[in-house]
């Protein structure tokens, strides 16, 4: 059996020429055991991901600093102004964070029938439209274990069931961060952490898309990644939406604090 000291040499070629061995090729040809081709392959994403992060237009960002939460304007410069939707009396509240401000969204409802309800959207832009291209887009999140849910929407443009989708979101008791691509062809794409975000402390969350893959980041370290098709087109006429996908009863509510919202392109 050939040294398994081999592996690194091997590796370290593979990332250099731009390709890591799968797990099967790599083992029938130096004996490597798969956690040092997992090794290689996180390494390799990091990698892209990094470079990924230097490119794109910002196309809308929200610091919610202004004191109002009516209506925001987009730092951009874009123009995508938010307004706030509500439903059942629900509603936003400005508070403090570090030298500025955030904006904390309905807390948890339970043994209601009438839950409170509110999100903030934009207006429709093609902007905001990604088609194929690359397309990062993240928050601040501020979020308890005690406030989780199944399901809490941070930032989305689309729907799963009736338009191409992007979407960052918060997903169950454990509160772990997922990013969701869906296309024009059904079939959603979905990437979740691996560490949750649901501590009472304040974490950047953010979601990348390459030409082939998907990946979700927790406080700027790579948490989960996923391959994608090349092909896989985000663009429909609904509005930039942010904590709900509206302002009804599905909402699919965030039920903490959010600030630093943003969404890059190209």
């Amino acid at each position: 059996m050939r040294s398994r000291s081999l592996v690194v040499p091997a590796v370290l070629a593979g990332l250099l020429a731009g390709s890591v061995p799968d797990a099967a090729s790599a083992h029938e040809q130096v004996g490597t055991p798969s956690v040092a081709v997992a090794a290689a392959r996180t390494a390799a994403v990091a990698a892209t991901v990094t470079r990924a992060a230097t490119g794109g237009t910002l196309v809308a960002r929200y610091g919610f600093n202004g004191g109002r939460a009516t209506s925001i304007t987009d730092e951009s410069g874009h123009g995508h102004t938010l307004r706030l939707i509500t439903g059942n009396g629900g509603t936003v509240s400005i508070v403090r964070h570090g030298q500025g401000h955030a904006l904390r969204f309905p807390a948890k409802c339970t043994g209601q029938k009438r839950c409170p309800h509110a999100a903030l959207q934009s207006s429709s832009a093609a902007r905001l439209n990604p088609g194929t291209r690359p397309i990062s887009y993240g928050a601040k999140v501020l979020l308890s274990r005690s406030q989780t849910s199944k399901g809490q929407n941070v930032v989305q443009k689309g729907y799963s069931a009736t338009s191409s989708q992007y979407k960052l979101q918060v997903d169950g008791a454990a509160g772990r961060a997922s990013c969701v691509l869906v296309g024009s062809r059904p079939g959603i794409k979905l990437v979740t952490s691996t560490v949750s975000v649901a501590d009472g402390t304040w974490h950047a969350v953010e979601c990348r898309r390459t030409a082939t893959a998907l990946t979700v980041l927790v406080d700027g370290a790579v948490r989960g990644n996923r391959a994608i098709a090349a092909g896989l087109s985000v663009a429909n006429d609904r509005p930039l939406s942010i904590g709900g996908k509206g302002a009804y009863s599905d909402n699919d509510q965030f039920q903490g604090t959010l600030d630093d919202v943003w969404v890059r392109i190209g």
